[in-house]
């Protein structure tokens, strides 16, 4: 399962609205090749809903997860910031045995 802070899912709902996406578009996480680690992650919205997708709701929020991506995302908390040193939404993942500098890959 993947947890939202409460900021990161204030920031999704402006961000659907603000972009006219319906209740149906739901945020789709995945873990996709590449980056300097190896891993990165990847989140958009999507209407789609695959048969190997996993979902699960965290403040409103509902997510879709492919099942490989799971397994690389348990206990993961997708959070946002909007600080000096970077603003946008990144990932606190205790799976993760290394990160770049930039926060957007990783290696398992």
């Amino acid at each position: 399962m993947i947890n939202i802070t409460k900021l990161a899912s204030q920031k999704l709902i402006l961000e659907k609205k603000k972009n006219k996406l319906y209740e149906d578009y739901n945020l789709r996480i995945s873990v996709q090749g590449g980056g300097c680690s190896g891993l990165k992650y990847e989140i958009k919205f999507d209407l789609l809903k695959n048969e190997e997708d996993e979902i699960f709701e965290d403040k409103g929020i509902k997510i879709i997860i492919d099942k490989k991506s799971l397994l690389y995302l348990i206990g993961t908390t997708l959070d946002f910031s909007d600080g000096l040193n970077g603003k946008g939404f990144f990932f606190n993942n205790p799976n993760a045995s290394k990160t770049c500098g930039c926060g957007d890959s990783f290696s398992f």
